[in-house]
């Protein structure tokens, strides 16, 4: 239990449904929801959707997601891939050909084909009880009347104003400037499109007008999209993955997202004997910053479209995490991951609901970079994922861009199973962070107790881009420590990533957790 002199934030209790999300208006929209008769879906999409306006530099319609979900009275786990590949006419080494060495992040080149329209269709479909025109409806009114600008929205918002370009100027800033918390942020334009696609269903968005808009503002950044691009937009679904931690079993999304990280992540984690170390020590934020750097070397070697990727094995293998782990001193950072791994090498915006009949929806949806690529299409002001900077220009390598296929993603729903029951559907937003964010939340909670809202709270550092990103919450002398051990620390900009979690546990309550690194709240009913 918290320390109640002390700020902090108490978790959320409720027996019938529950939602913990980013912004409180989608909280509050998916419960309304669940209480008129919806289900966990049926509230999922009506809260994601509403999170394009809410937090318009995070997600929306012109992105992807990827979702896990749980029937009502099953364990078992379904896996929905709602990313979207590149155009046809993509390729890396044309872009090689003009001197790049990497996909550029605000180009129309780095803009994949958006297939979160296309999931959220499928799933109202195919899982939901009140049909997808419900679901839209919320969304609907709140992009015509306006959304106050949250106070992390708006910090998100100044930080990344410099990555809209030409006309997502015009839709995303309030007469050239950004908007200031409490401002209202409408998107009247996108009310439109969210009418078509409830109307018309995916073909309200992948054909017609709207994809003609889409493309037009593609093609003249010079993009190669086309209209057949666009019409062939499809999810699939998928065998979710899994790997087991101290009697906990991690349950990911495969590839081309990059859940396998998080398991390998947490399979070399399970050589060492955290629980003995102190939780916000020296010695836990080394171990975990060398694993980390580890996993995500194994990512960047092998993940990328399921269709490409021939070592997926090789990341989940025991094997391979003892041998990774087998590599770290306790005393010293390594000085090149990519280096010391290679003899391993060798053969080589997010919400989840909970309803009555505990149907559980663990679904993340996002542009990617903070505004995604800064490109909006110019009459309906749809803003452009860059996904396709997943991609690498490195020749014959399995995540190489290429027309017509799925880049790398970053972005990995997930749940927990506890001797074989669903327990727990949650995320961890924060772009890379995430795979390491879900092994620490799972460690937080396995290895030291602590429960959900508890285990979101606590302090959190992340190895990238050699850097060690440490956030205030840890101490002068932890500080001090880890760079004696040759880590450069720096404190981030902003607070890193962002964790949504539910607890279902064994007497029917459901348990919520929202990260107060965000503005948003778990709400149940």
């Amino acid at each position: 239990m918290r320390d109640f002199h002390l700020p902090g934030r108490s978790a959320v209790y409720a027996t019938n449904g529950m939602c913990a999300t980013s912004h409180p208006l989608a909280a509050k929209v998916a419960v309304q929801m669940l209480e008129s008769g919806g289900n966990a879906v049926d509230a999922a999409i009506a809260g994601a959707v509403l999170l394009g306006i809410c937090e318009p530099q995070m997600t929306g319609i012109g992105g992807d997601c990827f979702v896990l979900l749980s029937p009502a009275g099953e364990d078992r786990v379904v896996a929905l891939n709602g990313s979207g590949r590149a155009p046809k006419g993509l390729s890396a080494a044309a872009l090689r050909n003009r001197g790049l060495a990497t996909v550029p992040v605000g180009s129309a080149d780095a803009v994949t084909v958006p297939g979160a329209v296309d999931a959220f269709c499928r799933l109202s479909k195919d899982w939901g009880r009140i049909g997808l025109k419900a679901s839209l409806a919320p969304a609907i009114h709140y992009a015509e009347q306006g959304v106050p600008v949250a106070p992390r929205v708006q910090a998100d918002w100044a930080q990344a104003e410099g990555a809209l370009q030409g006309s997502a100027r015009d839709h995303y800033l309030s007469s050239g400037r950004v908007p200031q918390v409490g401002e209202v942020f409408r998107a009247p334009k996108q009310a439109e499109v969210l009418r078509r696609i409830a109307m018309d269903g995916r073909e309200g968005f992948y054909e017609g007008e709207v994809a003609e808009d889409m493309v037009a503002a593609l093609r003249a950044a010079g993009g190669s999209h086309t209209l057949d691009d666009f019409a062939a937009a499809a999810c699939d679904y998928v065998d979710p993955i899994s790997g087991h931690y101290k009697g906990v079993e991690l349950v990911e999304h495969p590839p081309n997202g990059h859940g396998a990280t998080a398991i390998l992540l947490a399979n070399i984690l399970s050589n060492f004997d955290l629980s003995a170390m102190d939780p916000f020590g020296a010695d836990r934020a080394h171990v975990e910053a060398e694993a980390a750097k580890l996993a995500y070397d194994t990512r960047n070697r092998f993940l990328a479209d399921a269709d490409y990727m021939t070592r997926l094995d090789h990341m989940l293998s025991a094997e391979t995490a003892a041998k990774l782990a087998g590599l770290i001193d306790m005393k010293r950072a390594l000085p090149d991951a990519k280096a010391a791994s290679e003899a391993v090498h060798r053969d080589t915006v997010y919400i989840t609901v909970v309803d009555k009949d505990r149907m559980s929806v663990s679904l993340i949806y996002s542009i990617y970079h903070s505004f995604g690529s800064g490109l909006a299409s110019n009459d309906f002001g749809i803003l452009f994922q860059n996904r396709g900077a997943g991609f690498t220009l490195e020749e014959g390598h399995p995540n190489e861009a290429a027309g017509g296929k799925r880049p790398m993603h970053t972005i990995i729903p997930a749940m927990l199973r506890e001797n074989g029951r669903v327990t727990m559907p949650f995320g961890v937003m924060g772009g890379a962070y995430q795979p390491n964010g879900h092994a620490r939340f799972m460690t937080n909670m396995v290895d030291f107790g602590m429960h959900p809202q508890e285990a979101i709270d606590s302090p959190r550092a992340f190895a990238d881009a050699g850097e060690l990103r440490v956030e205030r919450g840890y101490s002068d002398t932890v500080r001090a420590e880890l760079v004696e051990r040759g880590h450069k620390v720096v404190e981030p900009d902003t607070a890193i990533g962002g964790a949504q979690a539910i607890r279902l546990r064994e007497d029917g309550v459901l348990e919520g957790a929202s990260d107060p690194r965000k503005d948003g709240s778990a709400l149940g009913y």
